[in-house]
């Protein structure tokens, strides 16, 4: 129960990544919001499988790409639980597949914002009210996309999460010493909705054959290291961007 009495805020909580860790930080101790876009079924059951632990949670919708997103959603978090302590900027996604020689420049721009924007957005309003308190702990969403420039037609994706890496290292440096903790995640082939919908079932076993561990992993194996991240167990970390990919990055 590393987390018990703290208040954690997740980006896209409802689903995959974001809804594992929603789980796992109530499972820690912690008392849960997080934000959806399109999916309120799979919100309320996550918020009722966090009641039923004994926590609080809340769900807000919101489109977290929109730059007034972040304020609106931190003003009701607080309303419902309080000062929130975690942070997981959680959000983000491929969009769709393209060339760069392709690519219009407005698809570049969604990616930016979807995948970039949105995490500077929702740390600036986290930053505002962590720094006079003087604690508190934020995880970032990156990629193995990031790192080795992502599969075909990804490249608006890789280079957003990229600068995402980028800001996390950034930002704990300014972070740090006002007693703020800034790390970072970077998934590979988790299995997930986001690669039901871009990735081939012959080229995730492609995948899974060129990782060490020979499996695609869980949403649980990046929730677990987002609860570690979030906790004082993992106090001297800080601007790390953890790889959870079983190995690929090896490679």
């Amino acid at each position: 129960m590393e987390l018990i009495g703290k208040k954690a805020l997740v980006t896209g909580g409802a689903s995959g990544i974001g809804k594992a860790s929603s789980l796992a930080l109530a499972q820690a101790g912690a008392d849960v919001v997080l934000t959806y876009w399109s999916s309120a079924a799979e919100a309320d059951e996550v918020v009722g499988q966090i009641r039923a632990m004994g926590r609080r949670a809340h769900a807000i919708q919101a489109d977290m790409s929109d730059s007034g997103a972040a304020e609106r959603v931190f003003a009701e978090a607080e309303h419902v639980i309080g000062e929130i302590d975690v942070v997981f900027a959680n959000i983000g996604g491929l969009i769709q597949r393209c060339r760069v020689a392709e690519m219009p420049l407005s698809l570049w721009a969604d990616a930016v914002n979807l995948n970039l924007t949105s995490t500077f957005a929702i740390c600036h309003a986290a930053l505002k009210r962590m720094e006079p308190r003087r604690r508190g702990s934020i995880v970032t969403m990156s990629s193995l996309a990031a790192f080795d420039g992502g599969g075909p037609g990804s490249a608006h994706y890789a280079a957003s999460k990229a600068a995402v890496a980028g800001f996390t290292r950034a930002l704990a440096k300014e972070a740090g010493p006002l007693g703020i903790r800034v790390n970072g995640v970077s998934p590979g082939l988790i299995a997930t909705r986001f690669h039901d919908t871009f990735n081939t079932p012959a080229n995730r076993q492609a995948i899974v054959e060129r990782t060490p561990a020979r499996r695609e992993g869980a949403p649980e194996d990046v929730a677990n290291l987002v609860v570690f991240l979030a906790s004082e167990r993992a106090a001297f970390l800080a601007g790390e961007i953890v790889q959870v990919n079983g190995g690929l990055g090896l490679y």
